[in-house]
């Protein structure tokens, strides 16, 4: 399945330029971190860099959606990869001049995330151009694994460069990332008119039109919903809560934190490769039944509270959030037209980030009424709730459709 996928050309130079992106992007995100700690010493700067990558996506995560609707998207992708590389040599040329300022390093960070903005969308939407609907199950799991895959290696590269080069030299890399991408995005054979910058109007007037779409469409309404909700209710948990838990309960906090998260990583990759061979066309029931065990997970680490039971509710996660992942990328694909792809990609990634802000944020201001356990088992039972909700309109449903049509059974 997998080796027929590869041997489609557009459909591996897709999977490549997500690849080599998700590296450069990986490595420059933690350089940005590095080098405002080291410029500053402030915890409170280092913050800020951190802001600046989740910012943009809030104030322009819908426009870029518009203008990747609007524009090809192929010459969308590569003219983002080549704008992006001299970004990438300025910061590195301003550091080995001794120039280089925190304010330069937040704008740069600022740049970058705003130029995905408008590439994220793009790049999710060429995938259903290059795959048929039969294709799109196994096509989805190939690249969120060699994606995740990527990330899992990212702390090696960095380890490795840091020996070597440095941490600046993240930055050249990730140039040099942006530079393969480009090159092969420009191989792909896309079927596309050619178009014109659409006016600020035009795209806003876009953006309104499909969420007017959106809200009349049940299903994707729904599906955006439970997106938002789920990621709501595991984001502290998952990058705080568990890293507080074992700081409460053991000396070797990071040790463990960083094998739950390579536990994680490898228990994701393998559901991955093995979701397409048994469902080959999800619907909205898929996208619950993850999310039920990844509530399941989630509940799980708040009532066995100990080290060694956090990897087991670690499984649960691992299995449920890329069911709940793949679905909702495939019902995306399904549901909503090639022509609103763009539209729909940015409008959940805006979701994500504004659901993993809210978390923060909320659950922070938490953590001085309920404990970490509690607020564990609040999110997974939160999470549940969807999923015996259906359950009980399936058996009222059933119980009524039985009063219509009895059955004797001793008769």
């Amino acid at each position: 399945m997998y080796k027929t996928l590869w041997n489609n050309p557009d459909i591996r130079f897709y999977m490549t330029a997500g690849a080599v992106s998700r590296l450069g992007d990986s490595l420059s995100a933690m350089a940005f971190l590095f080098l405002a700690y080291d410029l500053t010493g402030s915890a409170l700067h280092t913050t800020g860099i951190a802001l600046a990558e989740t910012i943009p996506y809030l104030l322009f995560g819908l426009i870029g959606g518009g203008v990747a609707d609007a524009l090809p998207k192929k010459r969308l992708l590569v003219t983002l990869d080549l704008l992006r590389v001299p970004l990438m040599l300025t910061v590195v040329a301003l550091e080995m001049m001794n120039m280089l300022s925190f304010s330069v390093l937040f704008a740069s960070s600022f740049l970058i995330q705003s130029a995905g903005c408008f590439f994220n969308p793009a790049h999710r939407s060429v995938l259903p151009m290059v795959t048929t609907e039969a294709e799109r199950s196994a096509a989805n799991s190939l690249y969120d694994t060699l994606t995740r895959g990527i990330t899992i290696a990212t702390p090696v590269a960095a380890a490795a460069l840091i020996q070597t080069a440095g941490v600046i030299h993240f930055f050249t890399l990730d140039a040099c990332t942006y530079l393969l991408s480009a090159f092969v995005l420009s191989k792909l054979h896309l079927k596309e008119s050619n178009k014109s910058l659409p006016s600020p109007k035009f795209i806003f007037s876009s953006i309104y039109e499909f969420l007017t779409w959106m809200v009349g469409k049940v299903r994707v309404r729904h599906l955006f919903v439970l997106t938002f909700y789920t990621v709501f209710l595991n984001t502290w948990v998952w990058e705080v809560g568990i890293l507080l838990a074992l700081e409460e309960l053991t000396s070797e906090s990071e040790k463990l934190y960083s094998m739950i998260k390579g536990v994680f990583g490898a228990v994701v990759i393998i559901t991955n490769l093995c979701i397409p061979f048994f469902i080959r066309s999800f619907s909205l029931k898929h996208y619950i039944t993850g999310a039920c065990l990844w509530g399941l997970g989630l509940f799980y680490l708040g009532v066995f509270y100990s080290p060694g039971h956090f990897f087991i509710g670690t499984i649960l996660i691992g299995i449920g959030l890329p069911t709940a992942s793949l679905a909702r990328v495939y019902l995306i694909q399904k549901l909503v037209p090639e022509e609103k792809m763009g539209r729909a990609f940015s409008t959940n990634a805006v979701l994500l980030y504004g659901s993993n802000t809210l978390s923060l944020l909320l659950y922070g201001l938490l953590t001085s009424i309920l404990s970490t356990p509690s607020l564990m088992m609040v999110s997974g039972t939160l999470m549940l709730i969807p999923f015996f909700t259906i359950v009980l309109w399936m058996l009222i449903g059933s119980t009524k459709l039985c009063r219509r049509f009895p059955v004797h059974l001793f008769k």
